[in-house]
């Protein structure tokens, strides 16, 4: 293969002047390293330095990449997505590009009268801050004449019409189940809400997709997640769950097949009607996994979102009663036990804890495991500050999503009222993660929010919404939320290079070092130079895997 060289910009190695290539944390030991140049051999790095030196080993013919002035970077990992769920959305009636009833509307029955044969009008990505209360009703989409169910940006809820009730015989006598509940009317009346568990009812009912429908999303999100230099990812859902398809085959297959080019973990589903029994089944989910797709992680989701109230906290939220403490998805007591065989068989353990209560419970449950297993703890809304030192002491991985730490309507009218001040104030502690040595990764959890890692930067950077954002004119939008959590561009940028690689037990990638994989992302401008409140007008100009040009920028 022909060398590549990447000279005349800055390179961001994702190492520490003071830890070499090591990574120790997301930045914290030291000043981020740059280089000058790299040269690529083979889909490794061949080397890493000084333009000089690293120009006059190239081979005659080698070709160059002219940074010019521009930041090479790590091909960036995302630790918590939903790729093969974003690409079936994105090929249904897709809500998450617009903002507010109205438009919602406008796209619902545009995409009802352009698909006359389809029997549901299916797909998602409405945002409950588009609605009184976070709650839309039945009969604002009842104009359909047919069946519908629409899937919350947050994936959470879904809102359904008439007839989709009908359908599922849900009425005001239906129960709401354990996990989940039924919204209604003041009589009664199932209001067209349906939240977590309760999503089932009507979601098992619509259309399956076929398996050629879910190997399109895949490549589809593949190529997406490539263009915002995105070459590897750990999926959070791997297996069935509130009526979605089982991803896990499409994996395989693209694997096989090699048109999976990026890495992927899958994170395989924890079945919380279920208890230790399905740990076996992982065990063999496991070891048909290969080339690319590796399934050693499991995904236990042990609380809602705050939104709803299901998120679980410890005291009960503001003005909802005395008992209304939110969802613990698996029973605490049994939690503990099911960690630990899954650490014993060596599976790395992937929390999803929103409520200060959950992240408690998820610490809890991983004390005495082995580090070596790189658990974390995704989403980490509250933490009560005496649970932040425990992820360094635990050696648990902070897993954030950014995007989520700013004052968006969501956030200041449906989250803030409900926790209370003193809650409130322990919300996204990135900062102080980091003060008390804890590891950290990120991810977007696209399709919930945007997959971009840039927008996901700036946020944590600001504390503020990026341009752009469905969000980005409300009123607060620009104020910081919290902005003594903010984190510097070197640290957040090291969680969604060296960090998250880690966390997918990828140690070929990630850092910008000789011998490593050469996934690498150059982006358009270099962000180091740009006032913090424009990081968010980055973008990724091209895209290498293994050397190899996965995407390029339209000119």
């Amino acid at each position: 293969m022909t060398d590549l060289l990447f000279r005349g910009g800055r390179v961001f190695t994702g190492s520490t002047r003071s830890s070499g290539t090591s990574y120790p944390g997301a930045g914290r030991s030291g000043l981020p390293a740059f280089a000058e140049a790299v040269l690529v051999r083979d889909g490794r790095i061949a080397a890493v330095g000084a333009e000089a030196d690293v120009a006059g080993q190239a081979r005659p013919g080698h070709e160059t990449v002219d940074l010019g002035g521009r930041l090479l970077t790590p091909g960036f990992t995302d630790a918590h997505i939903h790729p093969v769920q974003a690409g079936l959305e994105r090929a249904k009636c897709e809500l998450s590009e617009v903002f507010g009833l109205a438009a919602y509307i406008e796209r619902i029955a545009t995409y009802a009268n352009a698909h006359p044969g389809k029997d549901w009008v299916d797909g998602g990505g409405w945002d409950m801050a588009a609605f009184p209360g976070g709650l839309p009703h039945r009969t604002q989409i009842d104009f359909v004449d047919r069946p519908v169910y629409l899937i919350q940006r947050d994936h959470h809820a879904a809102w359904v019409n008439t007839r989709a009730l009908e359908i599922a015989g849900i009425t005001a006598a239906t129960p709401d189940p354990a996990d989940g509940r039924i919204e209604r009317d003041p009589d009664g009346t199932p209001s067209g809400v349906l939240h977590e568990g309760a999503m089932d009812l009507v979601g098992l009912l619509t259309p399956r997709p076929s398996a050629g429908d879910v190997d399109a999303a895949l490549l589809d999100a593949q190529a997406y997640l490539f263009s915002l230099g995105i070459t590897g990812w750990q999926d959070a859902i791997v297996g069935s769950y509130a009526g979605s398809i089982d991803h896990y085959p499409a994996y395989l297959s693209a694997a096989g097949s090699g048109r999976l080019k990026a890495r992927v973990v899958g994170a395989l589903w924890w079945d919380r009607t279920r208890g230790a029994e399905q740990i076996e089944e992982m065990v063999e989910r496991r070891s048909q996994a290969g080339g690319l797709f590796s399934a050693g992680s499991v995904k236990i989701m042990q609380d809602g979102i705050a939104e709803n109230f299901t998120a679980a906290v410890i005291e009960p939220y503001c003005n909802c009663g005395p008992d209304q403490r939110g969802l613990s998805y698996v029973d605490p007591g049994l939690l503990k036990g099911y960690v630990a065989e899954l650490d014993r068989l060596g599976f790395q353990v992937h929390f999803h804890a929103i409520g200060e209560r959950a992240v408690r419970e998820s610490l809890d449950a991983l004390e005495g495991t082995a580090p070596g297993n790189r658990h974390h703890i995704a989403h980490l809304q509250i933490v009560e500050p005496s649970d932040v030192p425990r992820f360094a002491r635990l050696g648990v991985t902070a897993n954030l999503q950014p995007l989520w730490a700013t004052h968006h309507l969501q956030m200041d009218e449906l989250c803030i009222p409900y926790l209370g001040e003193e809650r409130s104030s322990w919300q996204y502690p990135f900062a102080d993660l980091v003060r008390t040595g804890a590891r950290l990764c990120a991810g977007s959890d696209w399709p919930v929010s945007s997959a971009d890692p840039l927008q996901g930067m700036h946020v944590a950077v600001n504390r503020t919404e990026p341009g752009g954002s469905v969000h980005a004119d409300y009123p607060t939008a620009q104020t910081p939320f919290l902005p003594g959590q903010s984190l510097d561009l070197a640290t957040v940028m090291t969680a969604y290079t060296a960090g998250s690689a880690w966390i997918n037990h990828d140690d070929e990638a990630g850092v910008i070092a000789r011998g490593n994989r050469a996934d690498l992302v150059v982006l358009d401008r270099d962000p180091y130079e740009l006032p913090a409140r424009e990081i968010w007008t980055t973008e990724v100009a091209m895209t290498f895997a293994g050397g190899d040009l996965v995407y390029e920028r339209p000119a």
